[in-house]
């Protein structure tokens, strides 16, 4: 699928994913081939040629110097920046690049602040670029699951209650671009109008509540939706700038 759809000439820079595709050797040797950067999700025990083939939580893990660890958020939450403290280290298994900087591959190490708790991520950088970039690649998987969680919620991507894969494919395009649907309208409005003060931006959530509410099952008073829209949408501006004020006076 990422094939045919770098083929079709979708642009892409980075391709990123979770345990199941950072286990794929040959999703990685394709990417590899075309040039293209991926920062995938291994398990701690993915074997990487880290001084021999070492599962990623042994030597990579202890090898780590206290200074080399760097606070950055990999993006923004309801509840603040998502903080971690992330390393990467070189993996030994490949040789040199002709630049000495490109095509290299990392071993990049997420540390949890309050627990300690590790994550890995096999990375290749056809480029030069920092540590920032790379974390920055990781944290998009958080809006790919947000999509997905969206999806179910909202368009009933995961009702389908079906045994046939065509069935499965048509209630599956269709749950897809009934969210595309919300999300261009939400990034349409946000475009036109600035967002009021004291109040969040229109998101594919409250649109589809409106939708609901207005057209699907007509309410005798609109206007009295609508208020308790704005009710919504400023108490949630309340409690997201009450959690990064919050964040913000931690230490």
């Amino acid at each position: 699928m990422i094939c045919r759809a770098l083929e079709a000439g979708v642009p892409a820079g980075w391709v990123t994913g979770d345990e199941v595709y950072g286990a794929n050797p040959g999703l990685r040797a394709e990417l590899e081939a075309r040039q293209i950067g991926y920062v995938l999700a291994v398990a701690c025990d993915h074997p990487v040629g880290f001084g021999g083939t070492t599962p990623a939580r042994r030597r990579p893990a202890t090898a780590v110097p206290a200074r080399a660890w760097q606070q950055i958020s990999c993006g923004k939450g309801a509840k603040g920046h998502r903080y971690y403290d992330w390393a990467f280290l070189r993996l030994d298994h490949h040789d040199p690049a002709p630049d000495g900087q490109a095509g290299k591959h990392w071993l990049m190490l997420r540390r949890n602040q309050r627990t300690g708790e590790l994550a890995f991520y096999h990375c290749f950088t056809p480029r030069p670029v920092p540590l920032a970039v790379l974390v920055k690649v990781a944290g998009r998987r958080w809006t790919i699951e947000e999509a997905f969680h969206a999806g179910k919620g909202l368009c009933g991507l995961d009702q389908h209650q079906v045994r046939r894969w065509r069935s499965w494919y048509r209630w599956t395009t269709l749950a897809m671009v009934a969210l595309a649907f919300l999300a261009v309208l939400a990034a349409a409005e946000r475009a036109r109008h600035p967002i009021p003060h004291g109040l969040i931006g229109l998101t594919c959530s409250e649109l589809q509540h409106l939708f609901a509410a207005l057209l699907v099952q007509p309410a005798g008073d609109g206007g009295h939706r609508l208020r308790w829209s704005v009710w919504r949408r400023r108490h949630q501006h309340r409690a997201r700038a009450c959690h990064y004020r919050r964040q913000a006076t931690q230490p």
